[in-house]
């Protein structure tokens, strides 16, 4: 869970502290954007935590999208959010993410098995859940950071001691 919260810290300060220019800057010919990932990983952390956790139904934004016409629709439409509300919509996902992973793990740890199965009755584990999450997270955190290193010159692995999230830069 370490691992995890550090990809997510590492991502978060990628992303952080822009405006809809630098949330929407592309690199080479990739359309993927800052503003995307933050929407994605969003989703990721939602559906990773209610819908394979325990069979819950994702909520918000998620639940009224047309999957089947849009599957790439957290991609797609990031572009016509407002970047404080990418910023609010990653942060709350992650902290809900956070208390339910911290109640399931209270409740019968990392081996518990959780409502996700293979479709033959095999359950994953909580463990496995949290795996495929730092799989993702080290997927994107690295897209993060030629994104950011793109759009004002950002490198480093991890936020400098004491750093906590801005969200949108603020006009001068």
């Amino acid at each position: 869970m370490g691992a995890l919260d550090r990809l997510r810290t590492t991502f978060r300060w990628k992303a952080d502290d822009l405006d809809a220019t630098g949330l929407g800057t592309t690199i080479g010919a990739s359309s993927l954007t800052l503003g995307a990932l933050l929407k994605h990983l969003a989703f990721v952390e939602d559906h990773m935590f209610t819908v394979k956790l325990a069979g819950g139904a994702p909520g918000e934004p998620w639940q009224s999208v047309d999957w089947d016409a849009h599957p790439d629709w957290p991609f797609t439409s990031a572009a016509d959010d407002r970047p404080e509300d990418l910023y609010a919509l990653w942060d709350g996902a992650v902290e809900r993410s956070r208390a339910r992973l911290d109640a399931a793990v209270a409740d019968g740890g990392l081996d518990q098995l959780v409502h996700v199965s293979d479709g033959e009755g095999r359950h994953a584990s909580l463990r496995r859940l949290v795996c495929d999450l730092i799989e993702e997270y080290g997927r994107h955190t690295g897209h993060a950071d030629l994104l950011r290193e793109a759009v004002d010159g950002r490198v480093g692995e991890d936020p400098p001691a004491g750093w906590r999230p801005i969200g949108v830069r603020r006009s001068a």
